[in-house]
């Protein structure tokens, strides 16, 4: 019986013994990222190939210049991402060919990969000048959110797609969310005859959300840990951030310049939860988000595995540390 109670005493201070570990550990992480948005005032760079220059980026403080930017996150994408980027890039010279108010600008944002994609990206910038494609290089892996959150931290646009690298949504859904975008902008200005909506959307705060057309056919053609993420996902932001949101996965979201500003300057993790940060964050201020439905088709390649799992809770954690305890301050 002796032998039993020790054993237990040792399971008991083990058990101790990690849970102290994991919460020295959440708590050591979620301070040092308590200031993690001062990266906002750090110079960022791009390269033109064609003439070997450092040019400056924009910041999202700057008065937008373009119309419309399209962040794509890219991590070995060698593959995927050159027929993702033509149908896009073609799609936007035909829209721009027709409407010569209709600027544009793709920004791949590199994060870190080991095969070819930055000479693919690169190759881009080449072939449609850096005015209109550029390129962000992270150095090293650091994750989706942080890939997204530098790219939209340095766009021109007045509207701002993120928009994942396999292709998966067409891009001519973008349509979808930038009519909403517009009818949103007619109601704020009815009665201000001196003030069109085009010019207006930079104050205008508002997220689209691209939902699937048709989730439960959609289910049934992802994976199971694909499928388990994604209830997860839900669940987290039903803990989190409350209901709302359909689809907190969707790797397609239109911001506002204005709403972007708020969030992307704020938000902090940097993998697969930045999601339901970008929802708790839109809670805090009051951001409208509105879902419209968008076409998509299962891509091969796909970087979500099961030991994405760990990670969903390890940044869940440190969400709830860092915004329960306050430690994150939220920068209004």
């Amino acid at each position: 019986m002796g032998f039993l109670w020790t054993i237990a005493e040792l399971l008991v201070a083990l058990v101790f013994i990690i849970v102290s570990f994991l919460l020295t550990a959440v708590v050591s992480e979620a301070y040092r990222r308590r200031h993690n948005n001062t990266h906002v005032d750090a110079p960022a760079f791009f390269e033109d190939p064609n003439s070997l220059k450092q040019v400056p980026f924009p910041h999202i403080h700057d008065p937008a210049d373009k119309y419309i930017s399209l962040v794509i996150p890219a991590f070995n994408e060698e593959h995927r991402l050159p027929g993702a980027l033509d149908e896009t890039i073609n799609y936007l010279q035909e829209r721009a060919a027709k409407d010569k108010s209709f600027t544009y600008e793709v920004v791949i944002v590199d994060d870190g990969s080991a095969d070819a994609t930055k000479r693919v990206a690169f190759d881009f910038v080449k072939k449609y000048t850096v005015d209109n494609v550029r390129v962000i290089l992270l150095g090293r892996n650091h994750g989706k959110g942080e890939a997204i959150r530098k790219g939209m931290l340095h766009s021109r646009g007045e509207l701002l797609l993120m928009l994942d690298a396999d292709g998966a949504t067409k891009v001519t859904d973008l349509e979808k969310l930038e009519n909403q975008i517009h009818a949103v902008a007619r109601k704020a200005v009815i009665g201000k005859l001196t003030c069109k909506s085009w010019i207006c959307l930079c104050d205008i705060i508002l997220i689209l959300w691209g939902p699937l057309v048709d989730l439960l056919a959609f289910i049934s053609q992802r994976k199971w840990y694909r499928n388990f993420l994604m209830k997860g996902f839900h669940l987290v932001v039903l803990l989190t951030a409350g209901s709302g949101i359909r689809d907190t996965q969707c790797g397609f979201k239109m911001f506002t310049r204005a709403a972007a500003r708020k969030l992307f300057t704020n938000i902090r993790l940097k993998r697969w939860c930045f999601d339901v940060e970008l929802v708790f964050l839109c809670k805090w201020f009051g951001i409208p988000v509105s879902e419209i439905s968008v076409n998509w088709t299962e891509i091969p390649g796909s970087k979500v595995n099961p030991l994405s799992i760990p990670n969903m809770l390890w940044e869940l954690a440190l969400m709830s540390m860092g915004y329960r305890t306050r430690m994150w301050k939220i920068c209004s």
